[in-house]
């Protein structure tokens, strides 16, 4: 009787710890044979930790040996006395992101372990992924059909496989896919095809999305949501005709558009210079379907009709949305300060920015942006100290805007022939150890009629983001001041001050 009582006791501990692994979601090879290949989802608990020295020597075994025989490799994994669970599966994928052999190689081994390996739709996909990344269709191909047998496959599954497919353009095979799975159990739903083509046209693969939904249009009935992505797609890649043709065929069948297809429509015609295009398309809105213009309509039309100049109509739209309720935001105002200054009205651009009660970056970009365009870079220094002086930080687009208005997109030889953009930008990149970035903008200063490229700010600010960098600004401006560039010295002395370093990151933390 004590002996009953001991076994059922060992057989209860047993239930519970299977039962605390299953929450987890971390199985060991003691008990991965009794995992589901869908486990519930239970209360969410800390995930067991790797052995980081068991991980290195098993990466180290499969980098170094993954050309060798499945027998020699096995044994030479059976040596290391390792925790198989799905964590460790996952660490050892993260450690060849792009290189599937070795990754396959350990699912092989797992495969002839005794209990085998289970794995879940996470650990699947993972090595999916890999394989995937590097290209072995043939692999993702037998996998996938693989992952169906063993009912593996979810939407993250769908995902991984048409995306692979379809970036080596196997078009037959993304098909395919679909009535394969379909045999598996997995129902072609709308749904799946929807997920499956928000995927491919965000990757830019917007042509084999619509292969997709144009050949199985007969099974899978799309929706607006479906026509949705594709102009999203196609109007991403800047294929304008596309788009349009899938506009009508959405109208054709009977699907009204949403207000953010509209929107992706718009903004892309007038990207594409199609300015008529997208002047009758709001046309339309505002005649058929005025209530469903929101903020972010008016506020993209706005933005596109001060670029071109056109401030009448710009204010007109203003006015509508206004007297519609709608507020104009900081954007839509910034819009209209910088389509005024580029046109030369200064002062009544001044006069807009005074009656905003509160004005935030956009608003004061609008202004310098103008400002610069009449190159007007000295008056846009006093926008950017008057924005410090009300609380508003500038970004690092602010300092790049500014340093192009003063020093121009490629660089100009200042006044001063000891303190200028040749012995400041050109000398920092040799200081900064970008010799090769910098030889062309050498023999411009030997051939003044040298063409050269246009010199990245942005990347000559991060190579000096650091504490040796705060102190070069200093002396900078300095030297500025001295042959009277103010603007200038202004512009990096307030860089250096507030520039964001890895050291001053860490004092903050520390202070914290």
């Amino acid at each position: 009787m004590q002996l009953l009582k001991t076994k059922t006791q060992l057989c209860l501990l047993s239930l519970c710890r299977h039962l605390r692994n299953l929450t987890t979601g971390v199985v060991t090879t003691t008990v991965k044979h009794l995992t589901p290949p869908h486990p519930h989802p239970g209360p969410s608990r800390s995930i067991i930790p790797v052995n980081q020295s068991h991980l290195i020597r098993v990466c180290t075994i499969l980098y170094q040996q993954h050309n060798s025989s499945d027998q020699k490799l096995k044994n030479n994994l059976s040596n290391v006395d390792f925790d198989l669970t799905h964590e460790f599966f996952l660490q050892v994928c993260n450690r060849f992101p792009y290189s599937w052999k070795p990754v396959y190689k350990f699912h092989i081994f797992t495969q002839s372990q005794e209990p085998i390996f289970h794995h879940t739709s996470t650990t699947y996909n993972k090595m999916l992924d890999v394989v995937g990344k590097s290209r072995n269709i043939d692999l993702v191909w037998e996998l996938t059909q693989e992952a169906g047998k063993l009912q593996l496959v979810n939407m993250k599954t769908f995902i991984i496989a048409l995306k692979t497919l379809a970036s080596a353009r196997e078009l037959k095979k993304c098909v395919e896919f679909f009535h394969i799975m379909n045999g598996f159990g997995h129902e072609l739903s709308l749904e799946t095809l929807n997920t499956v083509v928000e995927a491919l046209c965000k990757s830019k693969l917007v042509s084999e999305a619509n292969h997709v939904v144009v050949k199985l249009k007969d099974v899978i009935r799309p929706n607006g949501i479906t026509y949705k992505w594709l102009v999203y797609g196609f109007c991403d890649v800047g294929d304008v005709i596309e788009a349009s043709k899938i506009w009508n065929l959405m109208v054709d069948e009977g699907f009204e558009p949403k207000i953010d297809v509209v929107e992706i429509l718009m903004e892309s015609l007038f990207k594409n210079n199609c300015y008529g295009e997208a002047v009758k398309l709001l046309q339309s809105m505002r005649l058929k379907r005025m209530d469903n213009l929101r903020l972010s309509s008016y506020s993209l039309v706005i933005k596109w009709l001060c670029k071109k100049g056109k401030l009448g109509e710009s204010r007109v739209l203003l006015d509508e949305m206004q007297s519609r309720g709608i507020e104009a935001d900081s954007a839509t105002l910034a819009s209209i300060v910088y389509g005024l200054i580029s046109r030369g009205r200064v002062n009544e651009a001044y006069k807009t920015v005074e009656g905003i009660e509160s004005p935030d970056i956009s608003v004061y970009h609008g202004m310098i942006k103008g400002l610069l365009k009449l190159k007007k870079a000295s008056e846009a220094t006093k926008v950017f100290r008057e924005m410090i002086k009300r609380g508003c930080e500038p970004t690092m687009h602010t300092y790049i805007m500014l340093l192009q208005g003063h020093l121009g997109r490629r660089g100009r030889k200042g006044e001063d022939p000891l303190v200028n953009f040749d012995t400041i930008f050109i000398g920092g990149l040799i200081k900064a150890g970008k010799s090769l970035e910098a030889t062309k903008y050498v023999e411009r200063v030997v051939n003044r009629g040298q063409e050269v490229p246009r010199f990245d700010y942005n990347k000559f600010l991060h190579y000096f983001s650091n504490e040796e960098g705060v102190v070069m600004f200093e002396v900078m401006a300095k030297k500025l001041r001295e042959v009277g560039s103010f603007d200038v010295a202004d512009i990096f002395e307030r860089y250096g001050e507030k520039m964001a370093t890895r050291d001053r990151r860490r004092m903050r933390v520390v202070k914290e």
